[in-house]
């Protein structure tokens, strides 16, 4: 990556955003996460009732149904007749449970009921379905109602009036279980036929919503979905993204837990290959990692010591194949991001050194090397991979995986090692390392992932010297695209321990191209990052924003820029929030018209300022005075 002459696939270079997995994404390599599964046969011979066999939800219930959940959101909050309508209500689901759970519509009203009940009326409607659990939870609206069932166990749990009632309420057939007894009869019906429940399109759903239960951990992807009826597809989040939320459980949840993850051992090659079966296993690793980290480490070794027992690739390693499968890698994914540091230093390696930049340029193996990187925390890690990778950053742009570059930057900030190295290295990569005038501009390269004479519209011959950075040039063009990476990838450099070409960079935007970088989806998160990395000092951050100054107004009145300015103000002396609000008062009446402006022009106390500006000043004092209080004790 030197000055000499520059290659064909250096020069004129557009950076693919690439990156993206799962479905529709372009280029990933991946084809759509569902699929089309026959029908499984029911174990021992026995045969399904037919469809007609089963209760259908009349025109005339499904109505009584619609209008008592409108009344019962009207109805007060809290009160004896709030309380009185959902024991009524509930009580004629409990009637009709079966027939509202298999109906589309019915199964959307009984979720949003389910939410409202009480601990007393969820178990009678969880007892009502228990009889037909196997076509309830491969029903495609039935597996919702089940799935909404479980995630109230947070809400239920362990609630004040939970013992009174259990011991009160008799059933028809005899005493009315409690919820924990519920729970655990479920975990052990699908532990009776894990393999089937495991891989069955709907079913899959209820053995993931039931694993997170047991561990008292629900995953963002879970908590946000559970309410509406959604195709499998659409549910299927990357686990990177899920944000986990604890919650208490009794200790009988976690044995069961380790229960019914001891089944994946059993068919360990099935969960490893299997579509469907491998995202139940993830969801395991995830909870178990955080619950049970030994049991979570004996699973992830039956699944290296399974991969590795393989026949071996031309090319080392039996892993490198299952890598780059489309469903064992994102297996192997999970694997990584669950690894403690001596576990992935020896998988490193035994199997990734070497073949890096092999992975790297592969579009589905990149992936697990980006969960790798991700997952790095000790320099004894960082520094082999460093060496390996750094060569290929240029080529891993160009293919279009900058998600890999990204990962590795992240590494990098993560654990404070190679920092100037890999900043080099990408000024190389985006051709505004030489000559030294045109580093000022890598911020845009960087949001827009765009070589400089791409970004520019520059024809330079192959060979050429590279021309001097044209300050006018460089103001007269307004801001690219702010891609998503870019914009991590400006985040991280911006949270290194010598953030200061970045902030010159950025200071050196026209308030138009600042504006509009504050003002973008992905753009407004680079100004967060300013603003809340401790390595920006007050007086770096005040130069590389001072460009906003006359677009105040502009920026209140965006979605995106109004939450930045609500930022700014948050961190602002006295005296910059005296500037800020002169600066909006002169505007205030569009303000006050606009959607988003109004909402910044209510924080700022605008109409104070304008009217009673003493009492203002007095005020924001006093506020930033509890704000220097609270700092202190934080710090302290």
């Amino acid at each position: 990556m030197g000055l000499g002459p520059r290659s064909p696939h250096q020069a004129g270079r557009r950076f693919p955003a690439g990156g993206k997995r799962g479905r529709g994404a372009k280029g990933s390599g991946r084809p759509p996460a569902g699929r089309q599964r026959p029908p499984c046969p029911p174990p021992d011979g026995r045969s399904e009732p037919a469809p007609d066999a089963y209760p259908h939800l009349s025109p005339e219930a499904l109505g009584y149904f619609r209008r008592a959940l409108s009344a019962l959101k009207e109805a007060p909050e809290t009160g004896e007749e709030r309380e009185l309508m959902v024991h009524n209500i509930l009580k004629e689901v409990e009637a009709q449970a079966l027939a509202l759970a298999t109906n589309r519509t019915g199964s959307e009203m009984l979720q949003e009921l389910l939410g409202f009940s009480p601990l007393k009326s969820l178990c009678r409607v969880w007892a009502a379905l228990r009889s037909d659990l196997r076509f309830v939870a491969c029903h495609r609206c039935g597996v919702h109602v089940l799935q909404s069932a479980l995630l109230q166990l947070p809400r239920l749990l362990g609630s004040p009036a939970e013992e009174e009632e259990e011991e009160e309420e008799e059933g028809k057939d005899g005493p009315l279980e409690t919820l924990e007894e519920l729970v655990l009869g479920l975990a052990a019906e699908v532990c009776g036929d894990f393999l089937f429940y495991c891989g069955d399109t709907h079913g899959s759903f209820v053995v993931r919503t039931l694993l997170q239960v047991l561990g008292g951990t629900l995953l963002e992807s879970d908590r946000a979905r559970h309410r509406g009826s959604q195709s499998p597809e659409a549910q299927r989040a990357p686990t990177r993204e899920c944000k986990p939320t604890d919650f208490e459980v009794p200790e009988t949840f976690l044995n069961c837990l380790q229960d019914v993850s001891s089944c994946f051992l059993k068919d360990i090659a099935v969960f490893i290959t299997d579509k469907i079966s491998s995202f139940c296993l993830q969801v395991a690793l995830q909870i178990l990692h955080r619950k049970r980290p030994q049991c979570c480490a004996h699973l992830c070794n039956a699944v290296i010591g399974y991969l590795s027992s393989r026949n071996s690739s031309a090319d080392g390693s039996p892993l490198l194949l299952f890598l780059r499968d489309q469903t064992s890698s994102r297996l192997l994914e999970q694997v990584l991001l669950v690894s403690e540091p001596p576990r992935l230093q020896s998988l490193f390696e035994d199997h990734f050194r070497g073949q890096l930049q092999t992975l790297a340029a592969h579009p589905i193996a990149n992936f697990p090397l980006q969960r790798l990187l991700d997952a790095i925390t000790t320099p004894e890690l960082l520094s082999p991979v460093f060496e390996e990778l750094s060569p290929a950053l240029e080529a891993v742009l160009a293919q279009g995986h900058s998600g890999v570059v990204i990962a590795l930057v992240g590494a990098c900030r993560r654990v404070g090692t190679h920092q100037s190295q890999v900043l080099q290295l990408l000024l190389e990569a985006f051709h505004c390392a030489e000559p030294s005038s045109r580093q000022v501009a890598c911020v845009p390269l960087f949001a827009a992932l765009m070589a400089y004479e791409v970004y520019y519209g520059l024809a330079e011959e192959e060979g050429a010297v590279p021309a001097e950075h044209q300050v006018e040039m460089a103001t007269a063009r307004d801001l690219g695209e702010v891609t998503v990476l870019g914009s991590l990838l400006l985040q991280h450099l911006l949270h290194f321990s010598s953030p200061g070409l970045i902030l010159r960079s950025l200071g050196a935007l026209t308030g138009p191209q600042l504006l509009a970088l504050a003002q973008s989806p992905a753009g407004s998160h680079v100004v967060d990052a300013v603003l809340t990395s401790p390595s920006v000092t007050r007086k770096q951050r005040r130069h590389a924003l001072k460009t906003l100054k006359g677009q105040y107004v502009a920026l209140a009145c965006s979605r995106h820029g109004s939450r930045v300015l609500d930022a700014i103000w948050s961190g602002a002396a006295l005296g910059a929030r005296k500037e800020i609000a002169a600066e909006l008062g002169e505007r205030n009446q569009e303000l006050i018209r606009d959607t988003f402006g109004h909402h910044v022009a209510r924080n700022v106390a605008l109409t104070t300022f304008l009217k009673r500006r003493e009492a203002w000043e007095q005020q924001q004092g006093a506020v930033a005075k509890r704000r220097r209080a609270l700092n202190s004790v934080l710090e302290d």
